[in-house]
Parts: C-alpha cells; sequence; structure tokens
C-alpha cells in the first residue's frame, strides 16, 4: 500500500468467531438502526414554529458568538389581545392609556412614532384595526437603556429586524416611556398586514426570537458588556427587595423547600457562592429565608411570588413618588386589618399595573389626607371607577365570579360537564366571544387545578366548584373589595339639584366639613332647604331622584330622536345594551330599541355585556335581566 501514511499489517489468529460475537454485532445494528429511525420520525405537532419566523431563531446574529453574560439583556413581554365584541374600543382604549401614560426624555406626554414619522395621530391606525381579529401588544424593556437615551433609533432597527425574520411587512406604532426607573417602549402590531392577511407569529419566536433580536440589537449600539459591568451587576443584586437573576439561580438550586450551597472549587464558583450566601442573607431580614445548618438553608413557602409581588409594588411607588411628590406617604390596602373598618375616600389616579392587559391600580385619597394603593385584583376593570369618584375599600368575603355560575348553572345540567356546544345550546343567544370568555376563565382556573379538561375538550367541575372559584378569587384580589360610592365627584356633587352622596350620612366626616358646608350653602339658595335644617327627608330625596332620571331621559330622547320608557310592574322591555349613563344617584343602563329606550339602575356584571341583546323585567323586587334576544323587541305588559 502506498500513501503518505504507509502502515504494514501485523498478521495473526482470527479472534472472536463465536456466536457471541455474532449476537453482540447484530445488538449493536438494531440499535444503530433503531437510533437512525428515532431521530428522523416526525415528532407530534405542538405549534412552536408555526408562523411567520418560525425558522428565524436558527438564523446567526451578528453577537451570537459572545458568551451570553456579555450580551446587554433586554426583556421583552408579549401579548396578544383578541378583538371580541368590543374590538375597536378595546383597541382605542389601550392606545389611549399608551399616551396618556408615556412619557418622552424631555417630560412632553408619549408621542407614537412608526418607522417614519412621529408624533403621530393614532386615529388612522385605530381605523385600520377595525377589522383586525387581535393585535400583538410588545414591551421591549433594555436594561442599559439609560445609556441608549432616545429608543427610537434601536427600536425602528427592531422592528425592521421583525419584519426580516417574520418576512412581511408590519402596521405597527409605538410610544416611549421614560417615567419610570427603566425607560422602556410600547409597541403595538395590526393582527394584519399590508395585504390584509392576517399575522401569525410563531410561538418560539414571540418567546425567544424578539428577545434574542433585541439583545443583538442593544448589544451592538452599546458593545458587549464588559466583565467589570457584569460583576458590579450581578454584586447590585443582593440587597434588591425583587426577584433578581440570583433569585432565579437559587430557584433552580432549591429541592424540597431548601437550598445547599455548593462549596467552592474556582475563583469563579467563590464569587457566585458569595453572592448566593449574601443574597441569603438579605432573604433573612426579609423573612424569606432562614439557615438550617452549614451552607443549608430553608425557604419560606411563596418566597419567590413574593419577592416578585415587592418588585412590582416598589415599581408602582416610585412611580406614584413622582407623579404626587417624593414626600408623600403611601400606603397599601393589602395591610388592612381583616376587622378594620371600610377605607372611604376619593379617586386620585390611576395607573398601570399590567400595561399588556390594560389592568390598572387606583390611587385613593381617604378623608385624613392619607394615599392608599388599591391593586388591580381588587377592581373590575369594566367598570374602574374615574378619578374623582367616592370609593370604598373593604376586606372581601369569598365569592365567584358571575362567569362562574353561568359555568356551574349550564355543568349542573349535563353531569357536571361545560362545553361551548352545552353553552351554546343552554343559551343560544351568546356569541362566540362570550362562551370564548367563559372558556378562558375555565383555563385560569385549571392551571390552578380547580377544574379538569378531558380529552373531547370539554371541562369536568369539582362538586364544590363555586366554593374552589370563591377561595380562588379571594387569593387573586387578595382579600380585598372595591365598590363604588358615587360616579360623581365632591366638587360637582356641591351644587347638583339631584340626590347625592354628600347627602347622605356616610358624609358626616370630619374631613368633609368643607364640601358639606357647600351643600348644604346650595341647598339652602335653591329653597329644598329650610333655615337651620342640615338633611334631606326621604321623601325629598326621592322626588330628587325622580327628578334627576326624568332629565336624564329628555336628553336622551332628544340625543336619539325615540321614547323614553317608564317601566311599572309586570312591564318587559326587549333591546339592546347600549352602555350606561352616570347621575348623581348612580350608574344607569341605558336599553334601547329602534323606537324606544329604557333607563334602569346598573349591575357590575353588565359591564362585558355592551352591545348585547337582553331583556329586563319590572318585578316587585327589582329589575330582573334576561341575557339573549326574545321575539318581541320592545314594552309588553
Amino acid at each position: 500500500m502506498t500513501g503518505p501514511d504507509d502502515f504494514t499489517p501485523r498478521l495473526g489468529r482470527i479472534r472472536d468467531v463465536g456466536k457471541a460475537g455474532g449476537k453482540r454485532v447484530q445488538t449493536q445494528l438494531r440499535r444503530a438502526v433503531a437510533r437512525l429511525k428515532k431521530s428522523g420520525t416526525k415528532g407530534a405537532f405542538t405549534g412552536k414554529r408555526y408562523g411567520a419566523g418560525g425558522a428565524a431563531r436558527t438564523r446567526a446574529r451578528t453577537s451570537r458568538h459572545l458568551a451570553r453574560q456579555r450580551l446587554r439583556r433586554v426583556v421583552v413581554k408579549v401579548h396578544i389581545a383578541r378583538a371580541g365584541k368590543t374590538g375597536p374600543g378595546l383597541y382605542r382604549a389601550h392606545v389611549g392609556y399608551l399616551r396618556r401614560d408615556g412619557v418622552d426624555r424631555d417630560g412632553e406626554g408619549g408621542r407614537l412614532y412608526d418607522r417614519e414619522r412621529e408624533g403621530l395621530d393614532p386615529k388612522k391606525f385605530l381605523e385600520r384595526s377595525e377589522q383586525d381579529r387581535h393585535q400583538f401588544r410588545i414591551i421591549v424593556s433594555p436594561e442599559d437603556g439609560a445609556a441608549l437615551g432616545d429608543l427610537k433609533p434601536a427600536i425602528r432597527e427592531f422592528m425592521a429586524q421583525v419584519e426580516k425574520d417574520t418576512g412581511r411587512r408590519l402596521d405597527w406604532i409605538a410610544v416611549d416611556h421614560h417615567n419610570t426607573g427603566h425607560p422602556h417602549t410600547h409597541i403595538v402590531v395590526r393582527g394584519r398586514d399590508a395585504r390584509m392577511k392576517d399575522v401569525v407569529i410563531a410561538r418560539d419566536y414571540l418567546m425567544h426570537g424578539l428577545r434574542e433580536a433585541a439583545e443583538d440589537i442593544v448589544t451592538g449600539r452599546l458593545g458587549p458588556r464588559r466583565y467589570l459591568e457584569i460583576l458590579r451587576a450581578r454584586h447590585s443584586e443582593i440587597g434588591k427587595d425583587r426577584f433578581t437573576s440570583i433569585d432565579r439561580e437559587l430557584e433552580r438550586a432549591m429541592s424540597d423547600g431548601r437550598i445547599v450551597v455548593a462549596r467552592a472549587q474556582t475563583q469563579a464558583d467563590r464569587f457566585n457562592r458569595h453572592l448566593a450566601l449574601a443574597r441569603l442573607s438579605h432573604l433573612k431580614t426579609l423573612r424569606l429565608a432562614g439557615p438550617a445548618g452549614p451552607d443549608e438553608w430553608t425557604m419560606k413557602t411563596g418566597w419567590s411570588e413574593t419577592l416578585r409581588d415587592m418588585g412590582r409594588c416598589g415599581d408602582i411607588i416610585r412611580t406614584l413618588a413622582r407623579q404626587h411628590g417624593q414626600r408623600r406617604e403611601f400606603r397599601y390596602a393589602e395591610t388592612l386589618a381583616a376587622d378594620a373598618a371600610p377605607l372611604i375616600g376619593v379617586v386620585l389616579a390611576s395607573g398601570p399595573e399590567d400595561e399588556l392587559r390594560d389592568t390598572r391600580f387606583l390611587l385613593v385619597e381617604d378623608f385624613d389626607g392619607r394615599a392608599w394603593h388599591v391593586p388591580a385584583a381588587a377592581i373590575d376593570q369594566a367598570n374602574a371607577p374615574p378619578a374623582g369618584a367616592v370609593v370604598e375599600v373593604s376586606r372581601s368575603k369569598p365569592e365567584p365570579r358571575g362567569a362562574d355560575r353561568t359555568i356551574a348553572e349550564i355543568a349542573e345540567r349535563n353531569g357536571g360537564i361545560w362545553s361551548e356546544s352545552l353553552h351554546a345550546e343552554a343559551d343560544p343567544g351568546s356569541t362566540n366571544e362570550y362562551r370564548l370568555a367563559h372558556k378562558r376563565r375555565l383555563e385560569a382556573l385549571r392551571r390552578a387545578s380547580l377544574v379538569e379538561r378531558t380529552a373531547d375538550g370539554a371541562w369536568k367541575l369539582p362538586e364544590d366548584f363555586l366554593e374552589r372559584a370563591s377561595a380562588y378569587e379571594e387569593q387573586r384580589a387578595r382579600g380585598l373589595r372595591l365598590r363604588t360610592l358615587s360616579w360623581m365627584s365632591l366638587d360637582r356633587q356641591a351644587d347638583l339639584t339631584a340626590d347625592t352622596w354628600l347627602d347622605s350620612r356616610a358624609a358626616n366626616h370630619p374631613g368633609l366639613a368643607t364640601q358639606r358646608a357647600a351643600r348644604l350653602a346650595y341647598l339652602r339658595r335653591e329653597g329644598l332647604l329650610a333655615p337651620g335644617s342640615d338633611s334631606l327627608s326621604e321623601s325629598q330625596r326621592a322626588e330628587l331622584r325622580r327628578t334627576e332620571l326624568q332629565d336624564a331621559e329628555a336628553r336622551q330622547a332628544s340625543a336619539s330622536g325615540r321614547q323614553a320608557v317608564s317601566m311599572q310592574i309586570g312591564d318587559r322591555f326587549g333591546g339592546r345594551l347600549e352602555g350606561h349613563v352616570n347621575l348623581a344617584q348612580g350608574r344607569m343602563a341605558i336599553i334601547g330599541n329602534e323606537k324606544a329606550f329604557v333607563m334602569v339602575p346598573w349591575r357590575n356584571s353588565l359591564g362585558r355585556q355592551i352591545g348585547r341583546d337582553m331583556t329586563i323585567e319590572c318585578t316587585a323586587r327589582g329589575i330582573g335581566w334576561t341575557i339573549g334576544p326574545e321575539r318581541q323587541r320592545g314594552l309588553s305588559r
């Protein structure tokens, strides 16, 4: 044999010629074939890569040669908002929140921009979005956002990369928020592209690809993180009252509620060990961890979620301090004792708690001048009171949602089973969006292990479903309940010819002396209150309520060109829930058809029913509601 690598074979006795040797070869061959078959088998469809951008993560990024820790870190959050029954209104509200909460670097209000222009009017974008089934809401928050300065160039580059990855031109607008400790950008992407085709983006790309693209762009603009920067950033996390990357590592190392800090073998291990022990010592001061032996710690149940809550509360307090003054003290309504008297006050402002889903907290000032933070979980977002409204915050009794009662009622008729088809059969007037809302509620309860989903897509409910749903809701709302006492501000109530909350006994608080005096002076000027008297009689208040309602009906009749109907006991009226109007006596629902309308007291359960057909009946006990169309629309007796 010739060649650059010559060798001389050495002849010898042939070995391993028995049956065992042959079997071994056959076994190895079968295993190799099995491995090849397994690697070539098509796995089950998961949908992770279905849609635009499904293969984008496999493409090389300019910074992928860097170690993960050297990349500039960027937090990217994504939410797909479904249109539902009130799609255009939902989209308008979200863009309105973004503009209202947005603050540019110069302190001016949030200005919308797109790939080319700044200071956009969102009207045209919202008009284009009216028929979209969904929209993508994205938050991009670079850890070094302050170093970037103006975020617009980086965001435009980011969206150009997203368009390149997804292979389509996207219709989007954005607004920067510089009013928190972490500058970030909100991006709204339409659910349809320039060719009016639905935009479907792969889940894998939404969960990972967007963040990788953003990190690549920020790293390219600021350069990789230096090792000294990394060490300082890691060390700064030790004393933070929020969930940090050190906590994430501790969580991964935890077993049965215990953490054992391993001995160090290298210089890097010694640094990480120092971080872990220092962080655990800080968590001990927060009563979230405690030593259980040499290098062993016991963690309090729910410690990681507590840290996340503390971080959210800290962000909210910093935002409020910027808006309402650094010296003001803020209290948390969650700290109210179980037997504490209800907290009554005025809504000062609202702020975003989950900016993707438009859930907002309230800042309430009681009549002693103290400011209280009321979490979004305690507020029915469909019936959230405006600034100036008078509200009551109290410890809540466990109570299921209206959707839970509907689900339980349908399941009771069908052996403990709920499904969309069973719901449609029980309520033919229900829309797909309405049934989908109940399905989403069940999905949330399933994640909490309260219900079970069967193989055919139905839902199996336990016998104590309503009790479990009540307990879940109490935990979710943090044991609080908010009730609106008056939708009108105290200043507006002072000079209204109507029955106001200021006329009630609940308003006899020393902190309301000025408002009460102004109200009494107005009533005396109008001849409604005799000299020396300081309260209206029940008959006077009833007459004021009747007059106010008649005036509101007259205004609505003039604006709509329809007749106002006054319902008597035994009357029924069919129409569509058109909306509501806020009066001094409370919020009134407007149900109408082509020729007439009626105003009746509002119920909070109607907040998500606007636009639906319904029938109401006036009984001796009050107004009864039936959701769904009736053959005869209008008044019947």
